[in-house]
This record gives structure tokens, C-alpha cells and sequence, in this order.
């Protein structure tokens, strides 16, 4: 008989008891951005890329969750998830403005919630491959050939996720709870005829990508950015930087490419600017010439009079 496995990462459909389970044993940590399973070592930043962390350990299958148990009701969760919005929410309206905290060392960057967006619908020149499952978040729902297309119906999240002080929901909808399983277990606040199971082709040859998201921090020294943009291939990529400019050539290893020049808000000093690939962004370390706060990485961005603090993550394309 068939039967669903409940270790995460897996969720396989199943029907021999002895087949091959790969899963992660711990439990999910969410801290200060950064999200990933306590049983390995990856974090990412993203919610989309920590649903795509590879399970680390090799089991079997089972219908029973071994997942260290957190001992608290959802009826409990609930309530205690109540009380820290209710109490967020007083503090927020009885503090009055706090001065300007000094800048911190090694300031801790906050990625921006927004995300790019999936395409709105399956292009009908490509094959769904069976068992595909919907990649709109929180829908879960499988391809069935039996079923036409347009009788599918996606209930999903098109909002993104919010982790604050211990509570988990959506950023579309209301509810909030503590603990990770019943945050993956809130239903779609939205419908849309079809479902998401391919997305869009790729043209033939090497794909342009016009934009990416952008974060940056910055100390009394350095502007420090976060290029958010997946498999950067590093023996290709090439990074440029002058006075008032970075040039940016970025191939990925998926026949992809990222090609842009940053027309910095103020100079740097060239020599002493680095950078870092990483698995999923590239990071620029740029070294102020003058100790100029910057309101905006780029010199054309709009600029709304505000002057973003240090340490403070600011989302900027």
C-alpha cells in the first residue's frame, strides 16, 4: 500500500518500506536571516533556497515524524505566538524614536523579503515530467495527467515568508504560529486557475538576465553588497571596479548571464574593494574614498531623502 513519508526533505510517495530515504533528522533554525537545518552546516538566506538545501542524511522511509518533538501543542502555539505580536505591537506604539545605535563592528545585513517572481504560467511547448509537483508556494499539489488544465485549481501563498521573534506565517496573510511544521501546513490564502509546474522555457543559447535583487549594508568605511544570482560560474566571472563604477560580467553554470555596470552613488577606492562568489550571490566589499554616507548603492536609484542607517540592509534593484 502506498504511503507518503513525513521526514523532511523527503515526502516521497512510497510502497516498499525498505527503499532508500534521504532527509534531514533536526529541525529547521531561522537566525538573524539566515535559515538551515541544525543536523548540517548549509544557511542560506532565502526561503526558496533553504526548501532547496539537500537532505544530509540516508534512512528509510517512514509515516511516523522523528524529527526532535518540540513539546508544544499548536493550541499553545498559538497563543504564545498571539502574545509576542500583541506585545511587539504595544511596545512599537508606547517607545518613542530611538537615537541612532552606534555602528556595530561587523554589522549583520537583513535580506530584503522580496524575491523574484515565478512566471504566471507553464509554457505548453514543454513536458511535465510526471510527479511534478506545483512550484507556487505553498500549493504542494502534483501533476495528474487525467486531470485537463483548466479544471486545476491552485490554492497558494503569493506573498513570502516572514520569520520575526519565534512567529512564522505569510506576508499575504494574517495567521501566525511558532513552530516550522504548521508554518509549512498553512493553507493558500489565494486561487489561480492552473498550476506552476514548469515555468517558462529557456531561448536557445545563453540567456540574458536583465536584473537581480541587490542588498546592501554599509559601515563608516565600506559599502557592502550582496548580488543575489544562483551558480555564478567563478573561473568566468569578472568583476571590475573603478572610482565611480563596477562592472559586473557574470556567466552562470546553468547558460546564464548577468551583465551590468553599477554607477556608484560615490567614489571608492579601487584597489582596496574586493569581492566574494558564493554559491548563491556575489558579494562586494567597496572601500569608501571619503567616508560619505550613502542613501543608495547607485547613483541613478531613487533617492527618497533617506539616509539609511549603518548596519541597516536596504533592497535597491
Amino acid at each position: 500500500m502506498a504511503a507518503k513519508c513525513v521526514h523532511k526533505g523527503c515526502g516521497k510517495v512510497f510502497t516498499d518500506p525498505e527503499e532508500e530515504c534521504l532527509y534531514h533528522p533536526g529541525p529547521p533554525i531561522f537566525h538573524e536571516g539566515q535559515k538551515g537545518w541544525k543536523c548540517c552546516k548549509t544557511r542560506v538566506l532565502s526561503f526558496d533556497e533553504f526548501l532547496k538545501i539537500p537532505p544530509c542524511t540516508k534512512g528509510k522511509h517512514s509515516t511516523v515524524d522523528d524529527t526532535p518533538d518540540q513539546k508544544e501543542s499548536q493550541e499553545a502555539a498559538n497563543a504564545r505566538a498571539e502574545k509576542i505580536l500583541a506585545e511587539q505591537k504595544a511596545a512599537s506604539e508606547a517607545a518613542p524614536a530611538p537615537a541612532p545605535a552606534p555602528a556595530p563592528a561587523v554589522p549583520t545585513p537583513t535580506p530584503s523579503t522580496q524575491a523574484p517572481e515565478e512566471p504566471d504560467s507553464d509554457d505548453p511547448s514543454l513536458e511535465i515530467p510526471a510527479g511534478a509537483t506545483c512550484r507556487r508556494r505553498g500549493c504542494k499539489a502534483t501533476y495528474d495527467p487525467s486531470v485537463p488544465r483548466d479544471e486545476e485549481v491552485c490554492v497558494h501563498h503569493p506573498g513570502q515568508p516572514i520569520f520575526h521573534e519565534g512567529s512564522k506565517g505569510w506576508s499575504c496573510c494574517k495567521r501566525r504560529v511558532l513552530e516550522f511544521d504548521e508554518f509549512m501546513k498553512i493553507a493558500g490564502c489565494k486561487e489561480k486557475k492552473r498550476h506552476l509546474f514548469v515555468g517558462k522555457g529557456k531561448p536557445d543559447g545563453e540567456e540574458s538576465i536583465e536584473d537581480v535583487r541587490t542588498d546592501f549594508y554599509q559601515t563608516a568605511t565600506t559599502v557592502n553588497v550582496s548580488v543575489y544570482l544562483k551558480k555564478i560560474d567563478k573561473e568566468r566571472a569578472k568583476i571590475s571596479f573603478s572610482e565611480k563604477t563596477v562592472d559586473l560580467d557574470l556567466p552562470t553554470a546553468d547558460n546564464k548571464r548577468y551583465k551590468k555596470v553599477y554607477n556608484l552613488f560615490a567614489s571608492i577606492n579601487p584597489e582596496e574593494s574586493q569581492y566574494t562568489v558564493l554559491g548563491s550571490k556575489l558579494e562586494l566589499k567597496l572601500v569608501k574614498a571619503d567616508g560619505t554616507s550613502w542613501p543608495v548603492l547607485r547613483s541613478d536609484d531613487k533617492w527618497t531623502g533617506e539616509r539609511i542607517q549603518v548596519g541597516r540592509a536596504a533592497r535597491v534593484g
